[in-house]
């Protein structure tokens, strides 16, 4: 008897497969088999499956900024002049290497960005290159103390 899947796809064994990877991606195959209570070959199958409907976007390794001496984080807001003119701010905003995040929002700002840079002087260079972007009329930036927990993982 095949579990039932939910209103998106995913039945209690693509869940448990889903948070088990997020947790780490780099389990072996036998052993996530095991946790799921299917064979190897059939996890494979899940997992392509998953991949292929779009449920899995990557597989990434969790770097440590600090031990690669990208010691700032900082939120900028970012505000633009012609709301037509969105995608293509974007787009220029996505070719700036040390954002790492960029939203469009509701509220005071257009933009809400997570940057990690190097230092203090890394970051007032991507501040001057934000705000020569045509269209981009202000930033304001708000510089991480520090980080009591940040989350990666969802709850599936």
């Amino acid at each position: 008897m095949k579990p039932k899947r939910d209103d998106i796809g995913l039945d209690r064994i693509d869940r448990q497969i889903l948070k088990l990877l997020q947790s780490d991606c780099k389990m072996p195959l036998a052993k996530l088999g095991e946790q799921v209570g299917l064979s190897a070959p059939s996890v494979v199958e899940r997992i392509r499956r998953l991949e292929s409907e779009g449920f899995i976007k990557g597989y990434y390794a969790s770097l440590d900024a600090r031990r690669l001496g990208i010691d700032i984080t900082a939120f900028i807001g970012v505000t633009i002049d012609r709301l037509d003119a969105t995608d293509d701010i974007a787009q220029q905003i996505s070719a700036l290497e040390d954002i790492l995040e960029c939203h469009h929002v509701t509220g005071e700002h257009n933009f809400l960005l997570k940057v990690k840079t190097h230092n203090t002087e890394t970051l007032e260079m991507l501040i001057r290159r934000l705000r020569s972007i045509p269209g981009i009329t202000q930033t304001h930036t708000s510089v991480v103390f520090s980080t009591p927990f940040e989350r990666a993982l969802l709850s599936v």
